[in-house]
């Protein structure tokens, strides 16, 4: 059974940083992407970025490109969300997701587990 957990949210004062973290347990092999999403309060999910396991195809958000970066620590199982510049619009509860199907790596629909999800709210 895996298992996502994340960790790192909070409050912060816009222009500030936040590290978010997703240790995976259970993973299988055949898992291929570890992905960040967030959701807004009557909005819907979206996509922040994706990385491969094996680091080869890391994509990121528009909205977000050049002040969140994606990593991750296959010793540890762990994928990494370094947020820097927040700003107020950025407040959200952010999942991390795994998937181990294919389909679009935007598509929330298209991913296979989800963690909890971790609360971050930016003050103007």
């Amino acid at each position: 059974q895996v298992q996502l957990v994340e960790s790192g949210g909070g409050l912060v004062q816009a222009g500030g940083s936040l590290r978010l973290s997703c240790a995976a347990s259970g993973r299988t092999f055949s898992s291929v992407l570890m992905a960040w999403f967030r959701q807004s309060p009557g909005k819907k999910r979206e996509f922040v970025a994706f990385t491969t396991w094996d680091g080869v195809s890391v994509v990121v958000a528009d909205s977000v490109k050049g002040r969140f970066t994606i990593s991750r620590d296959n010793g540890k199982n762990t994928v990494l969300l370094q947020m820097n510049s927040l700003k107020p619009e950025d407040t959200a509860v952010y999942y991390c997701a795994e998937r181990i199907s294919s389909g679009a790596y935007a598509d929330p629909t298209s991913y296979d587990y989800w963690g909890q999800g971790t609360q971050v709210t930016v003050s103007s």
